[in-house]
């Protein structure tokens, strides 16, 4: 299988998402309030940073990413018994209707060139009244340091598809039939748009 670029940025990527502590640590804060007790997909999980965090206050949790360098980083050191790593494009899961409370995609639907397709997936495999966490970069050319690392993801082959602002990615959700319950921008080297949604 030909390697992408997220295969060869994921013996990295752990490193590199270092100076956005702060805006982890609020991820890891409020995702286990939301997921607590509930059966978790994560899509484009990376090497499992969230997924190591949160997965102990899910039912259970399966991290998923189509990069198969990411899920072998993933599947490194320890993590929660409940937690399982698996191999899955986003935009077509190979899970049943029905399965899941919550989906977790963070910092993934602005890479996607057919990010639309992932939200239908999404609400397939969503069981009724099922919460959508979708945390995503926004305002990529907001600074110096956002354009830089932008710049350098460009670079690396890892383009932005999507440059939305935090009001626009709320748009576009919304007009994705998605309803947000809750939304708030955090700083970091690219501004990311905390947002969590149920279906219309």
């Amino acid at each position: 299988m030909k390697k992408t670029p997220w295969d060869l940025y994921a013996p990295i990527y752990e490193k590199a998402m270092r100076s956005d502590r702060k805006m982890y640590q609020f991820m890891y804060n409020r995702i286990p309030k939301v997921i607590k007790d509930k059966d978790v997909l994560e899509i484009a999980a990376g090497p499992g940073l969230l997924a190591k965090h949160v997965a102990d206050a899910a039912h259970t949790m399966v991290a998923t990413d189509y990069s198969e360098g990411m899920m072998k980083e993933a599947r490194k050191g320890t993590y929660p018994k409940n937690l399982t790593f698996e191999a899955a494009d986003a935009a077509s899961l190979p899970y049943a209707d029905d399965s899941f409370d919550v989906v977790l995609i963070a910092n993934a639907l602005h890479v996607m060139p057919e990010p639309e397709k992932a939200l239908k997936e999404i609400d397939r495999v969503l069981k009724d009244k099922g919460i959508l966490i979708a945390p995503n970069f926004v305002n990529h050319r907001g600074g110096f340091i956002s354009r830089l690392w932008s710049g350098i993801l460009k670079i690396a082959g890892i383009s932005f598809e999507h440059q939305w602002t935090t009001d626009g990615y709320c748009e576009f959700l919304e007009q994705n039939g998605w309803k947000i319950k809750n939304c708030r921008e955090l700083k970091a080297r690219i501004a990311l748009a905390y947002v969590e949604c149920v279906r219309e």
